[in-house]
């Protein structure tokens, strides 16, 4: 595992999105376990001077999204990741910077989607993201059912 290598990868693509830029979006850590982003709030407020909820969502999508791209990168699977549906449950407004945090698919759940890949190219994966206020409140979860197709 080279953390230092994995940021500067997802960096890498999350610049490459138009719409993430514009989020102000940055990694803030990632390790063996997890995927954490941030956003400043400045560049995401609603007209109740709170997180704009597309920016939340988009915050926890990304996070999911690049925990598995990170999972799948450091198991040498070289496939494209695609979020295919997912539910946000919004706990509270929230009026501070953004972060989301999303866990790393553990071994077992690698080896399921790894055996879809192997003998159909294609497989799907249930992840979860949490954003939090600074006080360690859960203001809004994501569930969702990530896909990753092989590259041929």
């Amino acid at each position: 595992m080279n953390p230092t290598a994995d940021i500067a990868h997802l960096d890498r693509l999350l610049a490459g999105m138009p719409p993430v830029a514009a989020l102000g979006l940055r990694v803030q850590s990632l390790d063996d376990a997890a995927l954490k982003l941030t956003a400043p709030l400045a560049l995401n407020l609603n007209d109740k001077g709170c997180a704009f909820g597309g920016s939340l969502a988009s915050l926890l999508t990304l996070a999911a999204w690049g925990a598995l791209e990170t999972t799948l990168r450091r198991a040498g699977i070289d496939a494209d990741v695609y979020v295919a549906d997912s539910r946000i449950v919004y706990a509270a407004p929230l009026y501070a910077d953004l972060s989301a945090e999303a866990a790393l698919p553990g071994a077992q759940a690698l080896a399921a989607l790894r055996s879809k890949l192997d003998s159909r190219g294609r497989g799907g994966i249930e992840l979860r993201a949490q954003a939090r206020c600074p006080e360690g409140r859960v203001v809004a979860t994501l569930e969702g059912r990530y896909a990753a197709v092989l590259r041929r």
